[in-house]
């Protein structure tokens, strides 16, 4: 028998099953959408020559702007989560999500650019992250799902930790001095612990249909631990 209600406010959570699992597809579609804007933004960036451009900025101007591009990694972490509060605007969050990605784009530009043409690094370090990075979101989000327990408890650590990094790159950036390899690593976990805290909160708060919204916040998350892994496995390289 099919199901009849009043579209609501109420979170997805809260409705049928079957319209649960409609949301969580739309969901990973939406992602896969952002994903897919992603890369295309950033091959045009390779290909006219403003990743070059932008390497050539950001990596020869010494430590105090590749701390701004850290910066601007986190920023656009807390600025996603503000667009992903516009639920009841479909176009506002159709428009985030592009804007996400391509600021995304703009910000892994220099450093997918050092990656793929510095031989010591080379294409093959971006595939590993490119790997790690999507096998451990799948492994959170099935624990996420899986697991019984509520997850609501992530949020204050993850906003504070977030607050912390920024703090600490700021501070990097005024008095110059790097961020380490234990810096990346404490990333990975708290990026980690933003995905298990979000795969969770977008059913138990958005409304079914808020799914671009839900897809953006999750993206962002993606976007940081993707960062921070090749960042770690650059700095590994390095070392």
């Amino acid at each position: 028998m099919a199901h009849t209600y009043t579209r609501t406010n109420s979170p997805v959570i809260n409705q049928p099953d079957d319209i649960r699992s409609s949301f969580i597809i739309k969901v990973y579609q939406h992602l896969g959408l952002a994903v897919a804007a992603f890369l295309v933004i950033e091959i045009l960036l390779f290909m006219t020559g403003i990743a070059e451009s932008m390497y050539n900025f950001f990596f020869t101007g010494g430590g105090g702007t590749f701390m701004l591009l850290m910066f601007g990694v986190i920023g656009i972490n807390f600025v996603a989560n503000k667009l992903t509060t516009q639920i009841d605007n479909p176009g506002a969050q159709y428009g985030g999500l592009f804007l996400i990605a391509g600021a995304e784009a703009l910000i892994f530009a220099p450093f997918l650019y050092l990656a793929f043409n510095s031989p010591q690094y080379g294409g093959g370090l971006v595939v590993n992250a490119i790997g790690i990075t999507l096998v451990g979101f799948a492994a959170l989000t099935a624990v996420a799902f899986v697991t019984r327990r509520d997850l609501s408890f992530l949020k204050p650590i993850v906003m504070w930790g977030f607050i912390a990094a920024l703090g600490l790159i700021v501070a990097g950036f005024i008095f110059g001095f790097q961020l380490g390899i234990i810096f990346s690593v404490a990333m990975i976990a708290l990026a980690g612990a933003s995905i298990l805290y979000q795969t969770q909160d977008v059913v138990r708060r958005y409304p079914e249909w808020a799914y671009v919204g839900a897809a953006v916040a999750l993206f962002s998350s993606l976007m940081t631990m993707f960062w921070y892994v090749l960042r770690l496995l650059m700095q590994l390289s390095r070392n």
